[in-house]
């Protein structure tokens, strides 16, 4: 997994990238009520807005971490937003990106990197 410095995280297989927000993002938002999710078949640029996320204490944006397509929302999450204050770095995924440049990756945060920012 990858992280951005904005909390957002990123796990990529064969070259789709699935993207959320992480526990530590969560945890500053409080209670998310709302998502808008992109569009399927969006092409989005590494730092464009993708999602919205509204909350108890404030509305937020949050970034795409990586170039690409929208392949996939969770739908779930936009029924059911409490998912992402129970489980946003698993069931609480966003949406999935087909990648258009994979050495973008290497602009990101690793765990230990991510964790020690925070600290």
């Amino acid at each position: 997994m990858k992280y951005t410095e904005s909390h957002e995280w990123v796990n990529v297989t064969d070259g789709q990238g699935t993207i959320g927000i992480t526990s530590y993002g969560q945890e500053e938002l409080g209670d998310i009520v709302y998502v808008e999710l992109p569009a399927v078949g969006v092409e989005l640029k590494a730092g464009d807005e993708a999602v919205v996320l509204e909350s108890t204490k404030a509305a937020a944006d949050l970034y795409i971490p990586v170039s690409g397509k929208i392949v996939a929302v969770n739908e779930e999450v936009k029924q059911d937003p409490s998912i992402l204050n129970t489980h946003p770095e698993d069931q609480g995924w966003l949406f999935k990106v087909e990648l258009n440049d994979a050495t973008e990756l290497e602009k990101l945060l690793n765990e230990e990197s991510y964790r020690s920012m925070l600290s």
